[in-house]
């Protein structure tokens, strides 16, 4: 995938046409969209649900940065960019393994340790997991994969801030490019403060919904006619649109590692067409202060904050149910089928709790949600 990246992204500097700009774009589309869902996918893989938010964190700022900074790097490196991607992808292919058990620098005690740290956070599919088609089901018929979808002004936001400052009074192109850089910035570091607290807490949920300042953020920079308090306004925004992307938070409830690679791409793939929307609300006629777009912003934020709060509440019922053994198997090894009632065996009915748990995922009875 980064290898045709790389060759696509080296084809732009022999474009004559739109034509041709068009057709590479799309293929830059197909080559570039499994990585966001694959790299946290393959962090999911190495890490316990607790390490998960600091990971995906210090892997979303990095891209927030070079975001920041790719129109000097392009202009310093031409077109040579693509050339660097393709000498990644072909070193990685020696220098990243896919998953502990295969991993070469570890030694065979190394790989052990880490699959028994991982299981015992109820990652049962570390070590390898059979596919089967009934995963990719169990993914698509998940609620989570679809509430975890609302990640549209994060395109909006991260295409269109040099244009909005641009578009104040007294302001160039380059000063407001410049005047961008530092709203990524202090973006990243809220993400990375934001996911190193909810690893810390291990309250994710919570802290997704106190952080609602890009509400007010919005309605600033709709309200306001001031370039200084508009762009006050845009370090607001920035402290809720990244950091409450809830993507390592769904990762973390999510158990099986096909199911978990499904949901993922479900998610930041419904996001990606958000992003469809949200990166075409800004229209020139509305300009300086993009009433319109910066409504359509307010409300997918406020959607996300709903989101949030369906997500966290679903999940708290679900755990007391599995408190209560509402959602207990029946398991034949442990005579538990003696007695068993209507609810047990809809349940479910497996010779093992092993089988339970591979079979189930996080539907497991046992299986706990983080919040």
């Amino acid at each position: 995938m980064m290898f045709v990246w790389g060759i696509v992204m080296m084809c732009h500097g022999f474009l004559r046409s739109y034509g041709g700009l068009v057709t590479l774009r799309v293929l830059l589309g197909v080559a570039e969209a499994g990585l966001y869902p694959g790299i946290v996918f393959y962090i999911s893989c190495w890490y316990k649900r607790s390490e998960l938010g600091t990971r995906v964190a210090a892997f979303f700022t990095s891209a927030t940065i070079a975001g920041a900074f790719s129109g000097l790097l392009a202009a310093a490196i031409s077109n040579m960019n693509g050339l660097f991607t393709v000498l990644c992808a072909v070193a990685s292919y020696w220098v990243i393994s896919s998953f502990p058990e295969t991993a070469g620098f570890l030694t065979k005690e190394e790989r052990v340790f880490v699959i028994r740290r991982l299981r015992d956070d109820m990652q049962f599919s570390a070590g390898g997991e059979e596919f089967k088609v009934r995963y990719i089901w169990q993914s698509l018929k998940d609620w989570k994969t679809y509430l975890a979808s609302t990640d549209g002004p994060l395109f909006a936001f991260s295409l269109f801030t040099p244009t909005i400052i641009n578009e104040y009074p007294g302001y160039t192109a380059t000063t407001a490019n410049l005047l961008s850089v530092p709203v990524y910035v202090w973006s990243c570091i809220v993400t990375v403060v934001v996911g190193l607290v909810g690893d810390r807490l291990g309250k994710r949920g919570y802290i997704n919904l106190c952080a609602n300042s890009g509400l007010v953020g919005y309605i600033i920079l709709i309200t306001s006619r001031t370039p200084g308090l508009s762009y006050f306004a845009c370090f607001l925004a920035a402290s809720a649109i990244y950091p409450t992307v809830r993507i390592a938070w769904v990762a973390s409830n999510v158990e099986g590692s096909y199911k978990r690679g499904v949901t993922l791409a479900m998610a930041i793939g419904w996001g990606n067409l958000n992003g469809a929307v949200s990166s075409n609300v800004y229209r020139a006629k509305d300009a300086p202060w993009y009433r319109l777009g910066h409504g359509i912003m307010l409300t997918y934020i406020a959607i996300g904050w709903l989101c949030s709060a369906a997500f966290m509440i679903l999940l708290r019922t679900e755990n007391e149910r599995r408190d209560r053994g509402e959602r207990d198997e029946v398991i034949d090894s442990d005579n538990s089928g003696d007695g068993m009632n209507e609810m047990a065996l809809k349940n479910g009915r497996f010779k093992t709790v092993n089988d339970a748990r591979r079979e189930k995922g996080d539907e497991w009875s046992q299986f706990r949600y983080t919040l």
